[in-house]
């Protein structure tokens, strides 16, 4: 089905974020005066940390995903301590999966939670990473992990309940999104993401009263206008459809989206 093709192209938002400079990699300061060999040496370990992390990080922020690659490696290389060695397998995870090497990427994230397991942002994009991987079933492994981790966040909530909804995991789907509508009532997006889950379970007066809600909130949403054609469809309202398909059709970005709406606009 067309719409359950749309509902899987939402997909999870590909966010890396990293941990901020200012408290991973302290400024470098000028070395003091010493003559003792092996502090000579540590401090020009720590100095090349620092400058590594620098232009690997200014290279991530140009997208240069191969200058980037290098400079981690060469930490990594160097085995600082924590929180340094787990944040540079993060950053080089990132420029892999950038890259396109989601295998490398998932093994770098697994290593840097393994050195610091209370590494949110890497739990966060081990999810992200083993969904583009096309893994579902690590990706809800990861998923399951990240909420066991950090429980109250939004973002743990919604990739467990989109991952869900994906493998057909309705009741935890339903259990997410509406945890996250009842946290803040102003998400249009979980309430977007519960009528989908609803729309898969049949019940399509709920789904059309989040949609409803959803619209109420962003009236330019296209995805979710969309959705509310396909239920009014169902429900024999074909007018209301129309009007839904075409407003959506307006209102979208996305190509595809314009186009199956116009299509179903049409045919009605």
């Amino acid at each position: 089905m067309r719409l359950r093709t749309l509902i899987g192209a939402l997909g999870l938002a590909v966010v890396f974020a990293g941990r901020a400079l200012a408290q991973t990699y302290p400024a470098a300061t000028d070395a003091p005066r010493t003559t003792d060999v092996a502090r000579l040496r540590a401090l020009a370990v720590e100095r090349e940390i620092h400058e590594r992390f620098k232009r690997g990080l200014d290279a991530e922020a140009r997208a240069d995903w191969a200058a980037a690659a290098p400079e981690f490696e060469r930490i990594i290389a160097l085995d600082p301590p924590e929180p340094k060695g787990s944040t540079a397998r993060y950053d080089l995870a990132i420029a892999r999966a950038r890259s396109g090497d989601y295998a490398a990427a998932r093994h770098l994230l697994g290593d840097a939670l393994e050195r610091d397991p209370g590494f949110t942002a890497a739990a966060a994009n081990l999810v992200t990473v083993d969904v583009l991987a096309g893994d579902l079933a690590a990706a809800r492994g990861a998923a399951e992990r990240f909420v066991a981790l950090a429980p109250a966040s939004a973002r743990a909530r919604y990739e467990r309940g989109i991952i869900a909804l994906r493998a057909g995991d309705l009741a935890t789907a339903r259990t997410d999104f509406r945890a996250l509508t009842a946290g803040d009532p102003a998400y249009a997006v979980a309430h977007y993401d519960l009528a989908l889950t609803e729309i898969r379970s049949a019940q399509f007066d709920a789904a059309e009263l989040e949609l409803d809600r959803a619209l109420a909130l962003d009236p330019n949403y296209a995805r979710a206008r969309f959705a509310l054609g396909t239920v009014l469809v169902r429900a024999g309202r074909k007018t209301e459809a129309r009007a839904a398909f075409d407003r959506a059709a307006r209102d979208a970005v996305d190509v595809t989206l314009r186009s199956l709406a116009l299509d179903l606009r049409d045919r009605l």
